[in-house]
């Protein structure tokens, strides 16, 4: 359980990333606002509590890693990074625009402190595999943090990277579903149902948890009974609202990618409070 003065401070965090998210996209006109808003508080824990990073040294060799596989939420990301200091906030404004270092969606060769670059979805979880079984090879003690979508788990990809997963038994790997229910061409269950979510991953093999992905208790004891456990990959799988925290936008079935002015993304800032 977080302390009263964390869970304030992890709370404020996860607002200013919302701010900052609404801010950058709003500033460029258009972007991939509804499954950027959602991981909000997934970002703020990990990275205001539980990663070991440090930013004056992205690359330092015992960090752990983090690889938002949904590379089209990049923008949440990028407001944390800049929030936690990787880079200026000045940057926000340059989102895609003409020689930018922060794209779309996230590139690993423009970004300090991003880990791996995604887009093509269903790729993020396989690469994670890949690091998280060779720092078990080396006996190292990081984590790899992945955060999936629920559109994305529709890719065949995934399940094959819950295989190995499992099968090598990956203890360091922590994976997130972002099931905000919603996808590009409309609600998940309409698209391609998946099921009982979590009932299928735990039958890949995965120790397997469901919470509210707005309750930053609720993912902090997950996170923690994950890592107590430590004999298998885990999955936890965030209840989430797709646009959370944007009244213009929040819940919509047509938020993956919009077009909002400033103005409007400054209504929404002041509605944060």
């Amino acid at each position: 359980m977080l302390t009263p003065t964390e869970h304030a401070r992890l709370t404020e965090f996860a607002k200013e990333i919302r701010k900052k998210t609404l801010y950058t996209i709003g500033n460029l006109g258009v972007g991939h606002i509804g499954g950027a808003l959602s991981i909000a508080e997934v970002l703020a824990l990990l990275y205001g509590k539980v990663m070991r990073i440090d930013p004056n040294n992205p690359q330092w060799e015992d960090r752990d890693f983090f690889i938002l596989s949904k590379g089209h939420a990049g923008p949440a990301l990028y407001a944390t990074l800049a929030l936690k200091g990787y880079f200026p906030l000045s940057e926000l404004d340059t989102l895609n625009r003409g020689g930018t270092n922060l794209p779309s969606h996230c590139d690993h060769l423009r970004t300090k402190g991003i880990d791996v670059t995604t887009g093509s979805l269903g790729q993020g979880l396989s690469v994670g595999c890949g690091v998280a079984y060779s720092l078990l090879h080396d006996g190292k003690q990081q984590y790899v943090y992945v955060v999936i979508g629920d559109g994305e788990s529709q890719e065949g990809q995934i399940w094959e990277a819950a295989m190995f997963a499992a099968h090598y038994k990956l203890k360091n790997m922590i994976v997130f579903t972002d099931y905000n229910k919603l996808q590009l061409d409309g609600k998940i269950d309409d698209v391609m149902s998946l099921g009982n979510l979590a009932e299928k991953w735990r039958s890949f093999g995965w120790d397997t948890r469901q919470v509210d992905g707005h309750d930053l208790n609720a993912i902090h004891e997950a996170v923690v009974s994950a890592q107590i456990r430590q004999t298998r990959p885990a999955m936890i799988i965030l209840d989430t609202i797709k646009g959370k925290g944007a009244a213009f936008c929040e819940g919509l079935e047509s938020n993956h990618n919009m077009s909002f002015s400033m103005e409007t993304a400054k209504q929404a800032i002041a509605e944060l409070g």
